[in-house]
């Protein structure tokens, strides 16, 4: 893959350019998509026809509890971030990015579903216009008003991330679910600094974080083969979607919406409603490290 190339797809991962275009593959019909609430306002990247390759393992994705299948082989998944390795916050047009030193073996995560250690390059959020939606998964429908996505690329494969992204086993994502609650002290210190990235492409400092803080307490988790759920809608992620949500308070929610799709200059929109619809399950099977059927119910 040529150096811009690498370069353009590393950007566009979170739908900052135009939608590349693919050949064989089938378009997604966005009428054959679910839409996560009839309510919902589909993002402008949303609104047609797209170009996947394959698309026979599309994210996200419903989860059905009950159908997901507990996997006694699936070992715990240890995470290690080291907050030195946090360098900046940006503001891509679509999301904001907070970005990760992945030169080191610093901030890591492995076992779980994966065969090898992976990198921490970045991670984002997606949310919705009200607390009523936003999450790109779901769980038996349910939807969340936010969902974080911790982008990982395995570094024993390949040499850097923008070559892990197109391809097979290339990328692991940790999903958490953020509910409204109580508020949550360590996300604080990425509220106060979204006022700095509020237009599109505009750039921050920001170190010394850690997004353990942003991890809940319960090792349980579902797993599933999936794709990225912006362009280029890649299928080279082992998404790792934990059960338990972590709690937000509505206002520290309310300022992700302060955020803009707009650059200076140009007329306002607020960041909303940056999610992808579901995509069918197709053939595949979601695996758990726990047993669903003697779970509660994790939304209380």
């Amino acid at each position: 893959m040529k150096a811009g190339l690498k370069l353009l797809l590393s950007r566009a991962l979170l739908g900052a350019v135009r939608t590349p275009r693919y050949s064989p593959g089938r378009v997604c019909s966005l009428a054959a998509c679910s839409l996560q609430n009839k309510k919902a306002t589909l993002h402008p990247l949303w609104q047609g026809p797209i170009r996947i390759p394959g698309g026979t393992r599309q994210s996200p994705i419903d989860i059905r509890v009950r159908d997901s299948v507990f996997d006694p082989e699936l070992l715990p998944l240890s995470i290690r971030y080291d907050p030195s390795t946090c360098l900046q916050i940006w503001n891509n047009g679509y999301s904001f990015l907070v970005e990760f030193d992945d030169s080191t073996d610093k901030s890591v995560i492995q076992g779980g579903p994966l065969t090898n250690q992976f990198k921490l390059k970045q991670f984002h959020f997606h949310w919705g216009a009200i607390d009523e939606w936003g999450s790109e998964h779901t769980v038996d429908s349910k939807v969340f008003p936010a969902e974080l996505h911790l982008v990982h690329w395995n570094s024993c494969k390949y040499t850097s991330f923008e070559d892990a992204i197109m391809e097979a086993n290339g990328l692991a994502v940790i999903a958490v679910f953020l509910k409204i609650g109580k508020h949550h002290q360590g996300l604080q210190q990425l509220i106060d600094a979204l006022p700095l990235v509020k237009h599109k492409d505009t750039l921050a400092d920001f170190k010394s974080f850690d997004p353990t803080c942003l991890l809940p307490y319960c090792p349980d988790y579902w797993t599933y083969a999936g794709s990225l759920t912006t362009p280029p809608l890649s299928e080279s992620v082992t998404w790792i979607i934990k059960k338990r949500p972590i709690q937000v308070s509505p206002d520290q929610l309310a300022e992700f919406r302060n955020l803009l799709f707009t650059s200076v200059g140009e007329e306002e929109k607020n960041m909303v409603d940056n999610f992808r619809p579901l995509q069918p399950l197709m053939n595949r099977t979601v695996h758990a490290n726990f047993k669903p059927a003697l779970e509660v119910s994790i939304f209380n």
